[in-house]
């Protein structure tokens, strides 16, 4: 009886899938984690993440790299929508249905390799004006810490272009972002470890918990077998320890 009951919970779940409107993940471009080839592919260390998961789940969805506050907007006020890679901070935790830990991030402060700009404390790096895109949690960050002289762009490369035009002192970055920046030539330099977190798919709350449940599942088995870290290794991201 018990397996009768699991496999008609099993259907009716399955039944559900069919029938699913197609979920919405979007995201930045924001290399290695995602990005857009020439040709047109979605590549990156979370877009193949999402293709795992959302693979073994069965239901429909669709990628999009958008501008990160736009999307963000989108993953909170439209149903079957998710966001990726969000940084699961407190003041997001309860606006969002989460997916946990497509990543580690760790995040530093970092200057255009001719500048002269010198900081080894929070204190110190306030002097300067420090650039990030609209609503990325490190806005959030750099405020909470009481930096006064912040600049907002729509996004990270036009934020990246602002510190190589020597526009904005310093801006934030996932180590692995700035890793590749580096291996790709770029006049980037690194001042200091700002912050360490984790992120995640964040979905609008009106996700199914089963569908919520079974990306957690998927998740949690893809670290366990030690996928993530391949994924992680074939982009040439190193994570905390």
């Amino acid at each position: 009886m018990k397996r009768a009951l699991l496999l008609l919970a099993s259907f009716s779940f399955a039944s559900g899938i069919a029938a699913q409107t197609p979920v919405v993940f979007m995201t930045e471009s924001y290399p290695p984690f995602s990005y857009q080839e020439p040709g047109g592919k979605y590549r990156g260390a979370g877009i193949d993440q999402i293709e795992i998961i959302m693979r073994e789940t069965q239901v429909p969805y669709t990628l999009e790299i958008l501008p990160w506050a736009r999307a963000i907007a989108m993953a909170e006020t439209q149903a079957d929508h998710c966001i990726f890679a969000a940084a699961r901070t407190a003041e997001r935790e309860a606006r969002f249905k989460w997916v946990v830990p497509l990543f580690i991030d760790r995040n530093i402060l970092v200057r255009h390799g001719s500048s002269k700009v010198s900081a080894t404390t929070m204190d110190e790096a306030k002097h300067y004006t420090v650039g990030t895109h609209r609503a990325d949690y490190t806005e959030g960050l750099l405020r909470s810490f009481g930096f006064p002289k912040i600049d907002l762009s729509s996004d990270f490369d036009t934020t990246l272009r602002k510190l190589l035009e020597d526009r904005i002192e310093m801006m934030p970055m996932s180590e692995g972002a700035y890793e590749k920046l580096r291996a790709a030539g770029t006049a980037v330099e690194k001042v200091f470890v700002f912050s360490e977190q984790d992120l995640g798919i964040a979905c609008n709350r009106a996700t199914p918990d089963e569908l919520i449940t079974t990306m957690q599942a998927n998740l949690d088995r893809l670290i366990k077998d030690g996928v993530q870290t391949a994924i992680f290794n074939r982009y040439g991201i190193n994570q905390p320890k």
